[in-house]
Parts: C-alpha cells; sequence; structure tokens
C-alpha cells in the first residue's frame, strides 16, 4: 500500500495529540505547599524568571526553576507571561551573562521533575502544566492556554 504525504502528516497529528495529555492545558504557577506566597502577578513572574527581582511584592524570597526549551510547557510560559521568543531570550541572557549582571533560572527535564523539585525545597518558584499539581506545592497564578 502506498501512502501519500498529507494522510500520514495527518495521521503523525493525530497520534501526537493522543501521546501529549497536557498540550491544551493551562499552566500553573508554582510554589512550596509551606510557602507564604499565596498570588503573584504574571509581571511579578516574568521579573523573576528575567532576574530582574529577587523576591515577590510581599517580600519573600523566591528562586525559579525553569523547564528545557522546545516544551510546551515552556514556549506556553515564555509565549504568555515572559513575552519573549527563544531568540530573545537567548540574545536577553548573553547580554546579562557577559556584563556579569545575571544568570538564566536552572532548567529541568519536565514537569514531573519541577514538581518534584519545588515541592522539595521551599522558596522555589517553577510553572508545570495545571493537570499535574499535587498537594505539594500551591499554584499562585494560573497561565490559560492561547
Amino acid at each position: 500500500m502506498r501512502w501519500n504525504r498529507p494522510l500520514l502528516g495527518a495521521m503523525a497529528f493525530f497520534a501526537g495529540s493522543m501521546l501529549a495529555p497536557h498540550a491544551n492545558a493551562d499552566l500553573a504557577v508554582i510554589v512550596h505547599a509551606d510557602s507564604p506566597v499565596t498570588a503573584l502577578s504574571a509581571n511579578e513572574v516574568k521579573e523573576i524568571f528575567l532576574a530582574r527581582s529577587l523576591r515577590t511584592s510581599g517580600g519573600v524570597r523566591v528562586v525559579p526553576v525553569d523547564q528545557l526549551e522546545g516544551g510546551m510547557a515552556y514556549a506556553v510560559f515564555y509565549e504568555q507571561v515572559v513575552k519573549k521568543s527563544p531568540a530573545q531570550l537567548n540574545s536577553y541572557w548573553s547580554r546579562l551573562i557577559f556584563t556579569g549582571k545575571g544568570r538564566p533560572p536552572v532548567a529541568l527535564a519536565d514537569d514531573a521533575e519541577v514538581l518534584e523539585f519545588v515541592s522539595a525545597n521551599p522558596g522555589m518558584l517553577g510553572y508545570i502544566n495545571a493537570e499535574a499539581v499535587t498537594p505539594q506545592v500551591k499554584v499562585v497564578l494560573t497561565v490559560p492556554q492561547p
């Protein structure tokens, strides 16, 4: 049997959507369940992830934890919250590193690693798909999927 390319593409898309249960989920910006932080604005989160601020507006020190570039959560987070493309981010961090004014957040592989790390370390701030939230973390901002 001979397959045509459009049909193969449609089949691959359908299979990929079946394997990616979080593809359309909102994102949750999370902190440790015992954190005194109860809510953050998108702008506060943006400032923390761009190393412009080390504290929330309430004065609580937080350390951002990123996800690796290329994942759905990363793409949604930087598009919706930080409002920067991967190229803009690379340029931004290159300037800060070169001048000694900052370093990008540590990046973990996926939702599971971020969830595990934040739930084990008070003071961390990360983002995961909202469907992956557990009682060990607290959601301080929900980012709707575009």
